[in-house]
């Protein structure tokens, strides 16, 4: 999971400000590193390990100029999240390409190698870079030495791209002959969204990974970039675009449960609305299970917040703000190390213990992933006085590993993996666990666009919908997330539980 945008803006203009709001609205996406490229005669770079506003400041602020630009902020899932691998990527040779990307190439360790046997050296452990490469001798194929890119020469590197990058992912690219390119992959897994404004100064595109990017600094959302499609927007700034593979759209369901901000819409998805119907349906199962009513709903913020107001509307309960998030404490899902998320939870919430002394209450929250925070707040909830502690989570177990971009443990450290729900409650401390119904929660996520026909659900189930993941891959992939873990916590134990 990260975050990204790129902006193509009037000759003559600088998008880096832009940018950077842009990046500050999509930082919950991604905590570890922060970068911007922009391009006028030549690429401008700054780049760096941690926030946004700690990365850029008045004094680079000022050389990142040009009309075009992309921003990224980012954690790892593959590789651990050093310098080298902080994105933007960028090229001059063949051709002038910078690049940033949300998602994980699956096969990113077959193309590291079967690129080096070419004579390409990858000099990070970003996967974004072999996109990069593929791309670039995609339109080398196309295209003699000296001669201008086209947005046919475009489109067939996206497909070159399609054919041997394996995974999820959306990716924004703009190109030194004056073009912005963006593409999503042909599952359409992660979200991209573009949109424009006009000003005085003419008309300005954007391309992010979320549309609240695009809100915060004023354009309109036009379209989401469908799966397999592909966007060019050339030097005479026409708007061409083109759907390059027939693979079914399968976006993930685990943005709306979770990743994305609650004023975000992700395929023309109300994020927001989406949550509260994931409440209304959690009050109405919990009707049918003959589970004890609590005295009072309380969320645990911040993403389950509208599912924990319209649960407690539906079953006409108290809903109130028993913990409270410290806001300059990050997202602990996303942190690298167990010793982060650990320390994160404490620093992160505290109870108002007005709200759970004597009382019997249900927390809501998102999901349950090792169940290592569910049990901190479960006995957080105890000693500020609560009677009975239940819990209801608006997605079903986590029982499989996500290869597509989210850190999401390996199969042997989800909590419910080879338990009942009984015996989860019991290793959380709970005294009732309700899970979201599968059906119930996809079912809530497409009334907000009954065109999304289904929903990768594979951290759910273990059925991946690109249909090449296999077991070996998934070794591969958790081997490599355990060793950055490590690496992460050896080199830099405040770094990492800054994250």
């Amino acid at each position: 999971m990260c975050g990204f945008i790129g902006i193509y803006g009037p000759q003559g203009s600088d998008v880096a400000l832009e940018i950077y709001e842009g990046l500050i609205a999509v930082q919950h996406r991604g905590q570890d590193a922060a970068g911007i490229t922009t391009f006028t005669d030549s690429f401008h770079v700054k780049k760096g390990l941690g926030l946004v506003r700690d990365v850029f400041n008045e004094r680079n602020m000022p050389r990142l100029r040009g009309a075009l630009g992309v921003g990224h902020v980012r954690y790892p899932t593959v590789g651990a999240g050093s310098d080298e691998d902080v994105q933007p990527f960028h090229m001059v040779f063949p051709f002038g390409v910078a690049m940033a990307h949300n998602g994980n190439v699956t096969n990113f360790l077959e193309l590291k190698e079967r690129l080096g046997l070419s004579g390409v050296r990858i000099g990070s452990s970003c996967d974004l870079e072999v996109i990069l490469y593929v791309f670039a001798r995609g339109l080398e194929e196309r295209i003699k030495p000296g001669g201008r890119i086209s947005s046919e020469d475009v489109f067939f590197a996206v497909k070159k791209v399609y054919a041997e990058v394996k995974g999820a992912y959306s990716v924004v690219c703009i190109l030194a002959d004056g073009a912005m390119v963006a593409f999503r992959d042909p599952y359409g897994i992660k979200p991209i969204c573009f949109g424009e404004k006009r000003t005085e100064e003419g008309l300005w595109y954007a391309c992010a990974s979320e549309s609240v990017v695009l809100d915060v600094i004023g354009y309109t959302k036009t379209l989401d970039i469908g799966a397999g499609e592909a966007i060019y927007i050339g030097p005479d700034r026409k708007i061409i675009t083109r759907t390059l593979s027939d693979k079914p759209h399968r976006p993930c369901i685990f943005e709306l449960v979770y990743f994305a901000r609650h004023d975000s819409m992700l395929d023309n998805i109300s994020v927001y609305k989406t949550r509260r119907r994931f409440g209304e349906a959690l009050a109405e199962q919990w009707r049918e299970s003959g589970a004890p009513l609590p005295d009072v709903i309380i969320p645990i913020p911040d993403s389950s917040r509208e599912a924990a107001m319209a649960m407690a509307e539906a079953l006409g309960l108290p809903y109130r703000e028993g913990l409270v998030k410290n806001r300059y404490i990050g997202r602990t899902f996303i942190m690298p190390s167990q010793i982060a998320r650990t320390n994160g939870v404490r620093r992160k919430l505290n109870t108002i213990p007005l709200e759970f002394d004597g009382k019997d209450v249900c927390l809501v929250d998102d999901s349950i992933v090792r169940g290592t925070t569910s049990r901190r707040i479960v006995q957080m909830a105890r000693d500020a006085g609560a009677r009975r502690v239940y819990m209801a989570i608006t997605s079903p177990p986590l029982i499989s590993p996500c290869p597509y971009g989210i850190d999401m443990a390996t199969k042997t450290e989800f909590v419910a993996n080879g338990r009942s729900n009984t015996e989860i409650a019991g290793a959380i401390g709970a005294d009732h666990l309700l899970y979201l119904d599968r059906e119930r929660m996809n079912a809530a996520a497409q009334k907000g666009n009954p065109k999304v026909e289904r929903f990768c659900n594979a951290c759910f189930t273990g059925e991946y919908p690109t249909g090449d993941v296999t077991k070996e891959m998934l070794e591969s992939i958790a081997g490599e997330r355990c060793d950055s873990r490590e690496k992460v916590v050896v080199e830099s134990p405040a770094r990492a539980s800054m994250r």
